[in-house]
């Protein structure tokens, strides 16, 4: 089963680089989100970035724990994102962490797709 729908970044709060040297930086962000369509609700991120001095080489890892609703059914749960860009050539697996789920979410597993449009907007795909 497929879920769709968009998403939204409500805020982005950047922390000071842990590590910057020779045109390498490691940071942090928090960010917050609101999803909108099969799945609503919203979710906070916690996100660690890798940049170099190429700027279309760089990596992010990220827990991220929404609470809403999915297809009717209420809960929260966690979802790991591991994403890197080697001068452009993008990959990105944002997988829900086993048994992360609450509520009438207990036991949900799956990935979720992000695509990002021309104009910067926000849509996911939740394959269950």
């Amino acid at each position: 089963m497929s879920a769709t729908g968009t998403f939204v970044i409500d805020s982005w709060e950047p922390q000071p680089p842990v590590a910057d040297q020779d045109g390498i930086a490691v940071t942090q962000v928090t960010l917050r989100k609101t999803f909108r369509g099969d799945l609503t609700g919203s979710s906070v991120v916690f996100m660690t970035m890798g940049t170099t001095p190429v700027e279309e080489s760089r990596t992010y890892v990220a827990i991220e724990h929404v609470t809403g609703e999915l297809d009717g059914r209420k809960g929260s749960f966690l979802l790991q994102h591991t994403g890197i860009s080697d001068e452009g050539e993008q990959s990105l697996r944002v997988s829900v962490v086993p048994d992360s789920g609450t509520g009438e979410l207990t036991g949900l597993r799956g990935e979720m797709r992000i695509h990002i449009a021309p104009d910067g907007s926000h849509s996911y795909t939740f394959d269950r």
